[in-house]
């Protein structure tokens, strides 16, 4: 979608159409993020993540409950999200409640996943000291060796987290710093969106 989009109504059908372009653009990981939480103090933390799942539930990403982010989301299960497609010279942020997706769910996911990347998810302590990356390697050879034969369970410590928007802002890059910016907002996760066009 290019041009003016202030007139958008859904804002999952805009970020549906800007995703698409960008998965069409962007050379690496077109659904890559910034995921913002905050700690126990209020003190915030930020990193990349990818984006796993999108539907107008909500947009997924998996980890370990126990890293940094997992802790902090149970603690304050809020977040917020950033996609920047610099190909397409535009951003979408997003802030929003956070609930487990299902079971059923996570399990679909995970044994999507290559089978070293499952044995991956039970060998790393995700965040916490690590002595060397040899004794990485030793844990990851350790799972690799409990789970040679079958299927690779999924680790109950490793889940995937719904973001549940009740803001969505689109940002479009215009010449002389002249942006687009379209933000949707709603009062609950179940309540219509509204949309307002903001000053660059």
């Amino acid at each position: 979608m290019t041009g003016d989009f202030s007139q958008a109504t859904d804002p999952f059908s805009l970020f549906r159409s800007w995703f698409d372009e960008a998965k069409a653009s962007e050379v690496n990981d077109p659904n890559a993020m910034a995921v913002a939480t905050v700690d126990a103090d209020g003190m915030p933390d930020v990193r990349m993540v990818l984006l796993n799942g999108f539907s107008e539930a909500g947009f997924v990403f998996y980890t370990n409950t126990q890293s940094a982010k997992g802790q902090e989301l149970e603690h304050q299960p809020k977040a917020a999200l950033v996609f920047h497609w610099k190909s397409l010279r535009r951003q979408i942020r997003v802030r929003g409640t956070v609930t487990r997706v299902p079971d059923d769910e996570a399990d679909a996911y995970f044994n999507s996943r290559p089978r070293e990347s499952r044995i991956g998810a039970w060998a790393s302590e995700q965040s916490r000291p690590l002595e060397s990356r040899f004794a990485l390697e030793k844990r990851v050879a350790l799972f690799a060796a409990k789970y040679a034969i079958g299927t690779v369970p999924r680790p109950p410590h490793w889940t995937g987290y719904r973001i549940t928007p009740v803001s969505m802002e689109f940002w479009h890059d215009r010449p002389f710093r002249l942006h687009d910016r379209v933000r949707f907002t709603r009062d609950a996760p179940d309540a219509p969106f509204t949309a307002q066009r903001l000053y660059p």
